[in-house]
């Protein structure tokens, strides 16, 4: 979304990245005051109730202001950022860093060339991606903003008044950091300034940032850079060793997810139904798939328990439609779908989000694997996008994985059921008359009450463990 103020000014405003949502939170900035874009260049990333977004610029010129800081929260149809696109040099003043820490206003003849300041500043080689988490509606409140950021549309700007160059770690220039690395910096409450820079060309690194934290600890004791896990929803609250509560806001996906499970545990009405089950041929035949991939058409694709969990399930539904309908509340209807969407609940760095397989039921048994292959690479990546999680039917929970017996699983909004799956593990088990050990989990089903009874909830749930059981039932029920 971009505003013509002039010849030679475009503003780029906050685009409605969801279905109608109304906010979005600025979490990094990838370009200064001063930098060259391209048309389709990434600027920033926002994230919403339902997905963290890289948003391109949609024209080329010269950034002449950021409007507001990392962290802060914008209404939809804000203008966010300024571009110069007459093809002149850099604006004399740039305007308020994104990193507060940074911001330092320069004189006209101090300011950096376009293209010096574009190398600077913006990271190589990134391309429109989009990331995500998160599936439930925005609340249209405008979130409170953090201390010292500052409300263009509140506050008045003035121009900023030329000073004279400060001395940054023995030179004149604003600090060398990427993006990553300036948002670190924020988070731990580091001024760039006073960091003795280590990488080449006098680049601030993320173990300079660290160092100067101390006695926090070095980068090579901390998870992944920023880029490869997800960023603090806030900056994490410092405490003392003596504190004893640490207070930290609630937003983003977390908040989402809040109003999400809320509204779906006191709208539809929760019935969960439990059922334990021989899995040890369905392992047997995970472990020869495994073995011989090429013989069952699995040539280069992961093969795992939760494939063909998901495949009895999808038998199950197919035996029972009735199971996979939807409540419209407006319309006093019950609407059944022809169509199996199947959700997939995963645990990634941003939090819990619940992409869906479309068209699930219309997958061979390959193909399912595939695309649950590709589900998850995307969702540890963080680059699931808000398509993948809308329109699901039923969703699939394996709370095994965290050595979990089982659960009772809240829906995923509009949705009719659940499967939660429990721990695979050696059991005492009575087999053909004698006690053995056996491979064992519990399957738990949770369902909207309105839509499947008790009959209906449990034959889903007695036949999809009844292909768990004895798999080959896979050939003649489907």
């Amino acid at each position: 979304m971009t505003t013509m103020t002039d010849a030679a000014l475009s503003e780029f405003k906050m685009p409605d990245v969801g279905e109608g949502l109304t906010e979005a939170e600025i979490l990094k900035w990838y370009v200064a005051p001063g930098d060259t874009v391209t048309d389709g260049q990434v600027v920033c990333e926002v994230e919403t109730a339902k997905a963290a977004v890289e948003l391109p610029i949609p024209f080329n010129g010269v950034v002449r202001e950021l409007r507001f800081p990392e962290g802060t929260t914008v209404d939809v149809g804000q203008v966010i950022i300024s571009v110069d696109v007459s093809g002149g040099a850099a604006p004399a003043a740039p305007a308020e860093e994104a990193a507060p820490q940074a911001a330092v206003p320069a004189p006209a003849e101090e300011a950096p060339a376009p293209k010096a300041a574009a190398e600077e500043a913006a990271p190589a080689g990134r391309q429109p991606v989009l990331v995500g988490y998160g599936v439930a509606e925005s609340s249209t409140k405008r979130r409170a903003r953090k201390a010292g950021a500052q409300d263009a549309q509140d506050v008045p700007v003035a121009e900023p008044e030329p000073v004279a160059p400060r001395e940054v770690n023995g030179h004149g220039a604003r600090p060398l950091a990427k993006p990553p690395v300036r948002k670190l910096a924020k988070d731990l409450g580091v001024d760039l300034a006073t960091v003795t820079p280590s990488g080449p060309d006098g680049i601030i690194t993320r173990e300079d940032v660290h160092a100067a934290a101390a006695p926090a600890p070095r980068a090579e004791d901390r998870p992944e850079p920023a880029e490869a896990s997800a960023p603090p929803t806030a900056p994490a609250p410092v405490a003392g060793a003596d504190a004893r509560e640490t207070r930290i806001p609630v937003k983003g996906v977390r908040k989402a997810t809040a109003q999400a499970m809320v509204g779906s545990a006191f709208t539809a009405p929760h019935v969960t139904e439990f059922v334990t089950v021989d899995v040890t041929r369905t392992m047997k035949l995970v472990e020869e798939i495994k073995r011989d991939p090429g013989t069952y058409g699995f040539e280069g694709l992961r093969v795992n328990p939760l494939l063909l969990i998901a495949k009895a399930l999808l038998v199950a539904i197919r035996r029972h439609p009735e199971v996979n309908a939807a409540w419209d509340e407006a319309n006093q209807e019950i609407v059944q779908k022809h169509y199996v969407n199947l959700g997939i609940a995963a645990a990634t760095p941003r939090g819990l989000i619940v992409p869906n397989i479309k068209d699930a039921h219309a997958k061979t048994l390959p193909e399912l694997a595939e695309a649950l292959g590709e589900l998850v690479s995307t969702a540890r990546a963080g680059k699931t996008s808000p398509a993948a999680m809308q329109g699901g039917t039923v969703t699939i929970t394996n709370v095994g994985v965290f050595g979990v017996d089982t659960g009772t699983p809240i829906l995923n909004p509009g949705e009719s059921a659940i499967l939660a799956v429990g721990s695979i593990k050696l059991q005492p088990w009575v087999h053909k008359g004698k006690v053995k050990p056996r491979q064992v989990t519990t399957l738990a089903l949770s369902f909207d009450h309105r839509l499947v009874d008790g009959e209906l909830g449990s034959k889903v749930l007695a036949d999809v463990a009844a292909v768990l059981e004895r798999p080959k039932r896979l050939l003649t029920w489907t």
